[in-house]
């Protein structure tokens, strides 16, 4: 039986990972900041909240995060902690750059310490590569980020570029576009957007206020990414990072216009925009290439985005 150790486990992409893994016989170790008030109702809505033991790991912490990987003994590490929020880390750009650049490097230290067999992925951003244009990016096309997020998920790929080629880790990097499940909290624009919707469509709700609805991003279905990333920590030759994409790229004005549908409604008649909800910089379109991926592990997702928006509405967790 192998052994994943999952930082961020209480989180969308953990929780659905966590359960990829117990599918495949693993025994599933998570972190949280604090194991006894740790939030894990994702876990309970998958139905495995039982089967994932549950440890305090502080990422930053280098004592922490020596402790528990000496003491848990992964065979493979998933790194998805850290600030989760594009627009947040405006709000708390150190805290973004400890919890993700500093967490990654700890997480390397430790595994290079240990001389430990670990396998580990890093989740990136395709925040990283700025505003692409029509052009879409690859894995070679140059990090142009424009937030404190997307600065400290560059951070954190160099890191584990470096510590591969310079000390031999299995480590890579996922870069991943945006993706959805109704396991996103509702500070994520996707999620306030179904939310706001089945608000308003049961009278609860007037209006649904956004920021700016002309941004192009390539949206993806959470559940088809861990398993683009398990395929990455899989992988039988030397580690490499990939691009985790649709190839689709859709504006937040389309998604929206897609989940009034699903209500029956029309969305302008319910759309109010504010200046309230722009960020100081932001990427007007994002446009991903992830033929690397499709061709060396033959993953290409099968959802396109009104096939998300409708589970997100009708609150398919798979």
């Amino acid at each position: 039986m192998k052994t994943a150790l999952i930082l961020g486990v209480t989180g969308q992409d953990g929780a659905y990972l966590a359960h990829l893994l117990l599918g495949k016989g693993y025994r599933v170790v998570g972190s949280s900041r604090d194991a006894q008030m740790a939030n894990t109702s994702r876990l309970e809505r998958l139905g495995i909240a039982g089967e994932v033991e549950v440890v305090s790991l502080a990422p930053n912490d280098f004592r922490s995060v020596l402790k528990v990987v000496s003491g848990v003994k992964p065979d493979e590490i998933y790194n998805l902690a850290g600030q989760t929020s594009v627009g947040l880390s405006f709000e708390q750009p150190v805290e973004c750059m400890e919890s993700i650049a500093g967490g990654t490097l700890n997480l390397l230290e430790v595994i290079r310490y240990l001389g430990a067999p670990v396998r580990l992925f890093n989740a990136g951003s395709s925040e990283c590569f700025g505003d692409t244009g029509q052009e879409p990016a690859n894995e070679d096309t140059p990090f142009k980020p424009r937030s404190p997020y997307a600065v400290a998920k560059a951070t954190a790929f160099w890191q584990v570029a470096n510590y591969r080629e310079a000390y031999g880790l299995f480590a890579c990097t996922g870069i991943l576009a945006n993706h959805e499940s109704p396991l996103r909290p509702n500070r994520f624009v996707t999620q306030k957007i179904i939310q706001g919707v089945k608000a308003i469509a049961a009278g609860k709700q007037e209006k649904l206020v956004l920021g700016n609805l002309d941004i192009w991003r390539d949206w993806g279905w959470a559940p088809e990414y861990v398993e683009a990333m398990y395929r990455m920590v899989r992988q039988d030759e030397k580690p490499k990072d990939f691009l985790i994409a649709s190839g689709q790229t859709h504006s937040l004005g389309q998604l929206v216009n897609i989940a009034f549908e699903m209500a029956g409604l029309n969305a302008e008649d319910w759309i109010e925009v504010s200046g309230d909800f722009m960020r100081p910089s932001d990427l007007s379109y994002s446009a991903m290439n992830p033929a690397k991926m499709a061709t060396e592990f033959n993953w290409k997702p099968a959802s396109g985005l009104r096939d998300i928006v409708t589970k997100m509405y009708c609150d398919k967790l798979f």
